[in-house]
């Protein structure tokens, strides 16, 4: 990208760890509504389906629109957060409507959890235990994972909130891109010139008689 773009240099958000933690979160949403919600009649599914959803695309079309709106990036991914709070709440409420444990350190199979689920970013390595995990296991998974997406968020969103006020958005780059380019006109001119002159005084030591 050209020094002087108005485009601000975003992150690939496939790359983004917490857009990856997004998408197995869906992922996994539609598979635990699947397994244990009802097939018909609660709006829960459809909640919790979209929750996730929401979660995932805020973050692309947050780092996308970044591009050219920083306010708009912010906004975005706060929604995005909202949506993965939202998100674990469904989770949180099933565990307490069907009188199912909350882990906590104490118990015996929190930490093994929540080591699996800070080292692993991608699908594949949670699919093999999609359809052998009790809802209780895949529950207390899925509220450790939303935890782990909205502490990345908090982090992601305080850096870019940093970065606006160092860098500025988009008015500011691009006073800078026309600042730059008519400097870069400048220095051209003035090289030219002395080109120029320099061609001049060549001619006239060898001679050559300018007009």
């Amino acid at each position: 990208m050209p020094t002087n773009s108005v485009f601000k240099k975003t992150a690939d958000w496939r790359n983004l760890r917490v857009y990856q933690k997004s998408d197995v979160l869906c992922q996994i949403t539609e598979v635990f509504c699947r397994r244990f919600m009802p097939r018909y009649g609660d709006r829960t599914v459809d909640q919790m389906v979209q929750a996730a959803r929401s979660g995932k695309q805020n973050i692309v079309e947050g780092s996308e629109n970044g591009k050219t709106s920083s306010e708009m990036e912010l906004k975005l991914l706060n929604v995005a957060r909202a949506s993965i709070a939202e998100l674990r709440e469904d989770y949180e409420d099933y565990l307490k409507k069907h009188r199912l444990l909350q882990w906590d350190k104490s118990n015996p199979r929190f930490a093994a959890m929540l080591q699996f689920c800070r080292q692993n970013n991608e699908y594949m390595s949670y699919e093999p235990i999609m359809e052998k995990i009790s809802d209780e296991e895949f529950c207390n998974m899925a509220i450790t994972l939303c935890h782990f997406t909205d502490s990345m968020l908090n982090s992601y969103l305080k850096y870019l909130e940093q970065r606006f006020i160092t860098e500025g958005g988009i008015k500011e780059r691009m006073h800078s891109a026309r600042t730059g380019y008519r400097r870069e006109q400048d220095a051209k001119m003035v090289a030219l010139e002395q080109e120029n002159q320099r061609l001049k005084e060549l001619l006239r030591h060898n001679g050559v008689v300018l007009p």
